[in-house]
């Protein structure tokens, strides 16, 4: 399912206009100004009761290898999105409900 659907597939679901939709899931999931996004940038987590968790994760600066020359090369620290799904979303991609 890309953008298109889900605007599609969420206008059919709630009554919506496709054009309120759109906005309705740029405003979640715009990586610039998306609610989420914009969370996450400041180092808050994101629950959605049943469906995951997104959060910010922090991997620490380490020392690598460049595959090309074997020269050791130091990697910096980086900020990454993340998502753990939670028990509802498990159990309904299991085929539970």
């Amino acid at each position: 399912m890309n953008k298109s659907d889900l605007v599609d597939t969420l206008a059919g679901a709630t009554g919506m206009t496709k054009a309120d939709a759109s906005r309705a899931v740029d405003a979640l999931f715009s990586p610039s100004e998306g609610i989420i996004a914009t969370a996450l940038r400041g180092d808050r987590r994101v629950q959605i009761t049943g469906f995951g968790t997104f959060e910010a994760k922090h991997r620490k600066a380490r020392m690598g290898r460049n595959p090309r020359t074997g020269e050791t090369i130091h990697i910096a620290a980086t900020k990454t999105p993340g998502f753990r799904a939670g028990k509802g979303l498990k159990h309904s991609v299991k085929g539970g409900w």
